[in-house]
């Protein structure tokens, strides 16, 4: 039996029958569903006479859902992008679905320019004081008052990296300490970690925060998500599939009393093994490409 349920004309024009009216599933045929997954290793794994006489379907998905965002981190090509123009206020909300940033980037007439993060800021809670520096309280719960937003996030906003780097004469950019740069003794040459112009940024409490210089640029953030925000987004590349039924089968048999443990560490090979198998395929390695790119090695350079 095919597993292809659709003829060409529904694989090409969706349920609506217009064409690239982005309600086709192109390319979904390289996946299998969490639900598909579950079934077949209850087929295949479960039942008299198997490695697994008897399990409840709500333990296989939740062994299976732990796979999925594991293998997201792990080996899945699992990166979501999202573009936006940075407002006044220097600041990107991270997503939901957000887990860890991959890169940041502006556009650049088409060219996606990457900006780094900097060590040397902070946002730190800023606490009100009285004219003899102490702290301020609260009436009612006297609890110390915070302010809205800190000198240090608006010294860092407000700083203009790359015209006063460049008034000053110091070849030291991305927002770092500036007298620590003018410090004598230290190394010749630019640090290279500091050796661009892009802006910098830093996480802070849900959103990301940028230098002054970033002020209405175009944004792309590329991050990473584990794969189980929404049902649609739990699935599995075949490449991984085998992997994540070892895993199910593994951490079923490695949670039960009473199981060999040369059972258990089989399964545990078992599971290295088919992860390193998705590992290689899904590096998606072309000989060719590889070719390609090495041809250039051959090259003389002309001094």
């Amino acid at each position: 039996m095919g597993l292809l349920t659709q003829n060409n004309e529904q694989y090409y024009l969706g349920a609506d029958g217009i064409w690239n009216s982005w309600d086709e599933n192109y390319g979904d045929y390289q996946f299998t569903s969490i639900k598909d997954v579950i079934n077949n290793f209850l087929i295949s794994y479960v039942g008299e006479d198997k490695i697994i006489s008897k399990v409840k379907r709500s333990d296989v998905q939740f062994h299976a859902m732990r796979g999925i965002q594991q293998f997201s981190f792990d080996i899945l090509p699992s990166g979501k992008s999202i573009e936006i123009e940075i407002p006044p206020q220097l600041y990107f909300i991270l997503p939901q679905d957000y887990v860890n940033y991959v890169q940041l980037s502006w556009n650049d007439k088409g060219i996606e320019r990457i900006i780094y993060p900097t060590s040397k800021t902070s946002n730190p809670k800023p606490i009100l004081q009285d004219g003899n520096y102490e702290y301020l309280f609260d009436e009612q719960n006297r609890e110390t008052l915070i302010a809205e937003r800190s000198n240090t996030l608006n010294d860092f906003n407000n700083f203009d990296q790359f015209h006063k780097l460049k008034n000053e004469n110091i070849n030291l950019t991305g927002g770092s300490n500036i007298i620590e740069s003018q410090n004598m003794g230290r190394r010749y040459g630019i640090d290279p970690q500091y050796a661009q112009t892009n802006g910098v940024f830093f996480i802070d409490k849900g959103v990301i925060r940028f230098s002054s210089d970033m002020v209405d640029r175009i944004v792309t953030l590329k991050y990473i998500s584990d794969g189980l925000g929404t049902d649609e987004e739990m699935q599995i590349h075949k490449f991984a599939e085998e992997a994540l039924y070892k895993h199910i089968a593994y951490s079923i048999l490695s949670t039960r009393p009473g199981i060999p443990e040369y059972v258990v560490q089989r399964f545990k090979r078992e599971r290295a093994a088919e992860k390193r198998n998705a590992k290689l395929r899904l590096s998606n390695i072309k000989i060719q490409e590889i070719t390609q790119v090495m041809r250039g090695k051959s090259k003389q350079i002309k001094h």
